[in-house]
């Protein structure tokens, strides 16, 4: 609930608490104005986790509740070191809007609109906030701040602080999100000591980096844990593959059916199945959402087109594929099940490529994506991986391979 008063306005958060922002604070004035113009509003109608609501039925938080969240910690971290850096104070109002907007550009479905459309919400942020009525309050605060806030999505800005609070190995985005979803999905082992790892950040002067204290690490290790677990048993979970694959091949369905002449869409989703998504005008990727691309999909489990009608119903009701793991098999042996799969597909008289493939989900484990976390020691500055053995261990990538297919095939 959003309570508004004459000094502000005060967002109760089930994570971060009353995220409270004062109208007598000329930063704080301006992050209400943003968070009230359409553009921010139509993250309400974006779930932060994509179609994972058809595993963690609780996943039903929203890109805009996320933002509100990075945000509130982005504040956190930043008035804690600008207290004690006054150099940092004049970039308050990068950090917070530049935490508070990172998000914007999110398509449908959020992620999962990306591996469908082949689009990049960090493009669309730019582009948000550069065409939109943002822009206009961005520019009447202060002409050079949208600038800096691109710099800070570009990990470009002078101050590597500043960046880092927003996009980094250590950053507040992923605090939240982690949190967020940790709590929304029911998973435990989600859980971060947020207190600790913000008092563990450090501003080096010298470098101008956000750094760790030493006596900090373990919060830092326990996160990287955390990051670990969620992505393997939460982000990466294999119904989360199958829902995804049954939307993907629904709309790649649909898109050919339209250009075909075989199908009805309005104007937002026809511009969708028929454009480049980076080639979208501002308005047809602003009017899409959730909600706009769940209804198309209920109207369409009704088509005559068998394929795109049971694809179709099947995200809707959640009717989905089965997976199997296959990231132990050797590939001629993926193959050869999926091979298997075929054929009885189209005994069955279906089109085999829209109901049994193979899936791949990666992840990079902790890297050092633009300067890694750097811990302070009485020697200087030291890469965490260096000084952990536990943080060495999650550098290795890993993998996991699945086969969908329906539960009509028999693979045994």
């Amino acid at each position: 609930m959003t309570l508004t008063s004459r000094r502000g306005r005060t967002y109760h958060d089930p994570l971060q608490g009353a995220i409270s922002l004062d109208l007598g604070d000329p930063v704080e004035a301006l992050l209400i104005h943003l968070i009230d113009t359409p553009a921010f509003q139509r993250l309400r109608r974006i779930r932060q986790l994509g179609p994972a609501s058809l595993t963690f039925h609780g996943a039903e938080a929203s890109r805009f509740t996320h933002s509100l969240g990075v945000m509130a910690v982005a504040r956190r971290a930043f008035d804690r070191l600008a207290n004690r850096y006054s150099q940092l104070q004049p970039y308050r109002a990068t950090v917070l809007c530049a935490a508070l907007l990172h998000d914007i550009g999110h398509g449908p479905f959020s992620h999962t609109c990306e591996e469908i459309f082949g689009c990049q919400h960090e493009t669309w942020t730019i582009r948000i906030l550069q065409e939109s009525p943002l822009r206009c309050l961005l520019d009447q605060f202060e002409p050079d701040l949208l600038p800096q806030i691109e710099q800070v999505y570009q990990k470009r800005h002078p101050v590597s602080c500043v960046w880092q609070l927003v996009s980094s190995q250590l950053d507040c985005d992923r605090l939240d999100y982690l949190m967020r979803d940790s709590y929304f999905t029911g998973a435990s082992y989600g859980k971060l000591d947020l207190d600790r790892i913000l008092m563990a950040m450090e501003f080096d002067p010298t470098t101008e980096q956000l750094v760790v204290i030493r006596k900090g690490m373990t919060s830092i290790e326990h996160y990287l844990i955390v990051r670990y677990f969620m992505y393997a048993q939460v982000y990466n979970h294999p119904k989360n593959i199958a829902a995804t694959w049954v939307l993907s091949h629904a709309l790649q369905r649909a898109r050919e059916l339209f250009a075909a002449g075989n199908l009805w869409a309005d104007d937002t989703v026809t511009a969708w199945l028929t454009q480049d998504c980076h080639q979208l005008k501002l308005h047809d990727y602003l009017s899409a959402d959730d909600g706009v691309f769940i209804y198309h999909l209920q109207r369409w489990q009704h088509h005559s087109d068998s394929i795109l009608a049971d694809l179709c119903r099947r995200f809707v009701d959640r009717d989905l594929f089965k997976t199997l793991d296959v990231t132990e098999m050797a590939l001629e042996q993926q193959h050869a099940l999926l091979q298997k799969a075929h054929q009885q597909l189209a005994q069955q008289g279906l089109e085999p490529h829209y109901y049994a493939g193979l899936c791949t989900a990666q992840s990079c484990g902790y890297t050092l994506y633009h300067q890694g976390i750097k811990i302070q020691t009485e020697a200087g500055l030291s890469e965490m991986s260096e000084l952990s053995p536990l943080v060495k261990n999650l550098t290795q990538p890993w993998q996991r391979s699945w086969l969908i297919y329906p539960r009509q095939v028999q693979l045994e």
